[in-house]
């Protein structure tokens, strides 16, 4: 949940790009940190695991964001999407402001990204927390690859919540500043 700096007037928000394995979460994290003005961000730090990165920044936004006289700094998470690390992810996914949800659009994928997704709504109801009071959007990343499917059939197979959805190709940064604008509006209308 998001923190607030009373004297200074700050809050501090949490926004976790989850999916499953190699569906584009780190990248996505390195093309925003790259992107970003030296002055606008934080340090890029690294949890290593053996055989993936959580990776996690905090920046604050080029146009600043207020909240009620309030400004916002957001702050980055990946989580690990292998299948060993599911207490990784929950405990990342802990006091999320918002969530983005990348989904790998190759077809071979679709199933990955159905477990990943369920295993999203388990871990929030861990957290007493639902879908519905917890920004989330898709992005559907990888979508130059020759089998990837359009996205609207991914919204059908996967996004049943309605949530907005944008198509990506994050290795090229197609699509990572709409998603990342996105998700930041909706968490500082949440906040």
């Amino acid at each position: 949940m998001a923190q607030f700096d009373v004297r200074q007037r700050k809050i501090s928000a949490k926004i976790v790009y989850y999916g499953a394995s190699l569906s584009g979460k780190t990248t996505n994290l390195l093309n925003i940190h790259d992107r970003l003005p030296h002055d606008l961000k934080g340090q890029m730090r690294t949890i290593a695991t053996e055989t993936e990165r959580t990776l996690f920044f905090d920046f604050v936004p080029i146009e600043e964001v207020e909240v009620g006289g309030w400004s916002i700094r957001f702050h980055l998470y990946s989580v690990p999407g292998q299948d060993l690390y599911v207490r990784t992810r929950r405990a990342i996914l802990g006091g999320a402001d918002g969530v983005v949800f990348v989904a790998d659009a190759n077809l071979t994928e679709l199933e990955a990204n159905r477990r990943s997704l369920a295993e999203l709504h388990d871990h929030l109801t861990h957290y007493q927390r639902t879908v519905t009071e917890t920004p989330v959007i898709f992005q559907y990343n990888k979508m130059d690859l020759a089998n990837a499917l359009p996205p609207e059939r991914l919204d059908a197979e996967l996004n049943l919540e309605s949530w907005p959805s944008y198509s990506a190709i994050a290795l090229h940064g197609n699509g990572v500043a709409e998603t990342l604008t996105m998700i930041s509006k909706l968490v500082a209308r949440n906040l």
